[in-house]
């Protein structure tokens, strides 16, 4: 056997060879083996000591080893695939009574429900699975209830979304996750991650982003706003005259706004597309 790592536990890599967990494209893993860049995630949601922590994905532990070295209060580790729950286990040994296993789908499971309290103040943290990914983050975004129950996300992502997530106006990746994770959150790319830190390596660089809820820009509704940029950028290339008709009349809601009706989705500031969902 290898040297301990730092935090007292085996190498990932001797984890991962130990325990066959060979990554499966199906579920869109990809492992993150530097403790170093695991550590610096951490980090980034830091400080963790007065928080409870929800990972999502975490395979080997990579990731869970450096959010409980660095001083999470507990980490809540939803795993879908069994395989990796051996390891996990080891994890939590080192750390006694700070790590909360949960076998299953982020898909169909409530965070809210394994923490501690209501009142907990709570993260997420988490290299999540490309293949669902955007989708827990557009669950977690787009609630009635705000702010949420969670006080930040730390979220790794395709570099590609990463760019969605903060573009702005008037660029190519301005759209639909940029108004969301813009009208009552703070969003930032905090780092870049190459590659050759996973295994196997994805073909596309990734980033972390870092998510802070703050009171919102404008007044919308959720389910009004979300109709709105469903419509205006499902057909981003046409006048909104035309893109806003699966909403009913699109010169009413077009005057009720104020808006040019010539002018295309990617060219309107958040506060318009408020106007619009107000106006729906």
């Amino acid at each position: 056997m290898s040297e301990l790592a730092a935090d007292g536990l085996p190498p990932l890599r001797e984890v991962i060879a130990r325990h066959g967990l060979s990554a499966k494209k199906s579920l869109g893993q990809n492992f993150l083996l530097d403790l170093n860049l695991t550590g610096r995630i951490a980090r980034s949601g830091a400080p963790l000591d007065q928080t409870e922590v929800v990972e999502i994905g975490p395979g080997p532990g990579g990731l869970t080893r450096a959010l409980l070295a660095n001083g999470a209060r507990r980490v809540i580790a939803i795993e879908r695939d069994a395989r990796c729950l051996a390891a996990l286990e080891e994890v939590s040994a080192r750390w006694p009574g700070r790590l909360t296993l949960i076998e299953g789908d982020a898909m169909t499971i409530d965070p809210r429900a394994c923490l501690t309290g209501a009142d907990t103040q709570a993260q997420i943290i988490a290299n999540l699975p490309y293949n669902v990914g955007t989708a827990l983050f557009t669950r977690w975004m787009d609630g009635d209830s705000w702010p949420p129950w969670w006080s930040r996300l730390t979220l790794m992502f395709q570099k590609e979304v990463a760019e969605r997530i903060v573009a702005a106006p008037n660029t190519p990746a301005f759209g639909r996750l940029s108004i969301l994770s813009q009208w009552r959150a703070e969003a930032r790319i905090a780092f870049e991650v190459s590659p050759r830190a996973f295994t196997p390596a994805p073909k596309v660089t990734s980033a972390i982003v870092s998510i802070k809820p703050i009171a919102p820009r404008a007044s919308a509704e959720p389910a009004a706003l979300a109709r709105v940029t469903a419509a205006a950028f499902g057909q981003r290339r046409k006048m909104l005259r035309q893109s806003l008709k699966a909403l009913g009349d699109p010169a009413r809601l077009l005057d009720a706004a104020g808006i040019d009706g010539a002018r295309r989705a990617e060219t309107l500031e958040l506060a318009e597309f408020c106007a619009l969902a107000r106006a729906l």
